[in-house]
């Protein structure tokens, strides 16, 4: 029985199909649609269709996973601009789950025009064409973005695609975080589906501001980062041990604020991050370093923060 028979198509409200992970106990997209999240979570937030205009745009793809992601970046980005030279390193942990996107056709009810580019990056990890450089490195992401870091890579767009933080704490921690901010160029950004608090508190630790995209398919916005402007507005308070901007945002930054809901999120013990001081701790190391932290923390109760906006919603 080959590794590719793991994974069954599961169809999403958008008509497009995802698989489950029986390793994470997760489905690697959300009922409401994958294609659509690739689209509205992570092409739309790390505003390409403007970056489209440039010669070149590099992207870093962290969980590339079927390919989704990457699929919708050159779709858009040609359509925009099909002279655009585009530079793409993916991030995956299983060879398995591309090749298995690829396998069972997934891209075929999409009406996608770039699937021998997706299906020879599955299967041989390179791509090379004149508009195009791709390449997927497998393995530990921890490992590898050290790899992308050494060879001074600069994305314009970064996205941040592991599955849930209490699943997988290790792609959500401070200081992977932090090795990611180094490879966002000035003016790149960074999007993640993800606004748990300990994930923000993780990127402004990384020296990043953050911002809300519009929810989509669920109740619960999106989070997009950029490197911070040369001027901050807003109150700066400890979070998790660290000083950290609670309101962050700039005077030329396009990103939308953080309600006074969220902000206040951060000042509550879930706002303590997930911590891998050496890049290398299994995940229940991780989660229990973050249980203790919050166990002896001064911070708000979650409970107490939710309960309190519950009773003026």
């Amino acid at each position: 029985m080959s590794e590719l028979d793991n994974f069954t198509p599961k169809l999403t409200a958008d008509g497009s199909f995802t698989f489950f992970s029986h390793e994470f106990g997760e489905s690697f997209h959300s009922h409401y649609g994958a294609r659509q999240e690739s689209f509205f979570k992570f092409v739309g937030p790390t505003q390409l269709p403007l970056k489209a205009h440039k010669p070149t745009v590099r992207l870093l793809d962290v969980c590339y996973g079927l390919g989704y992601n990457t699929a919708a970046a050159l779709q858009t980005i040609w359509a925009v601009n099909p002279n655009c030279y585009i530079e793409i390193i993916g991030l995956e942990l299983n060879a398995a789950v591309p090749q298995a996107a690829i396998a069972h056709h997934l891209f075929d009810n999409w009406g996608y025009e770039y699937t021998q580019i997706l299906t020879q990056l599955a299967l041989e990890q390179q791509v090379l064409q004149d508009r195009l450089k791709a390449t997927l490195i497998m393995g530990d992401a921890r490992k590898s973005v050290r790899f992308v870091n050494q060879s001074r890579f600069k994305a314009d767009a970064i996205f941040l695609d592991p599955f849930s933080p209490p699943h997988c704490p290790q792609l959500w921690t401070v200081e992977f975080i932090k090795q990611l901010s180094v490879c966002l160029d000035i003016d790149g950004l960074l999007a993640t589906y993800s606004s748990a608090a300990a994930v923000r508190t993780a990127l402004l630790a990384a020296g990043l501001q953050i911002g809300s995209t519009p929810p989509v398919g669920r109740r619960s916005p999106s989070t997009v980062a950029e490197h911070q402007g040369v001027r901050r507005v807003g109150e700066v308070g400890k979070v998790g041990g660290e000083n950290t901007v609670l309101s962050p945002s700039s005077p030329s930054s396009l990103l939308f604020p953080l309600s006074q809901v969220e902000q206040e999120h951060l000042l509550t013990r879930a706002a303590i991050p997930y911590r891998d001081p050496q890049l290398c701790d299994a995940a229940d190391i991780i989660l229990r370093r973050r249980q203790q932290e919050q166990q002896t923390s001064s911070l708000e109760p979650t409970s107490r923060w939710r309960k309190r906006w519950l009773s003026k919603s």
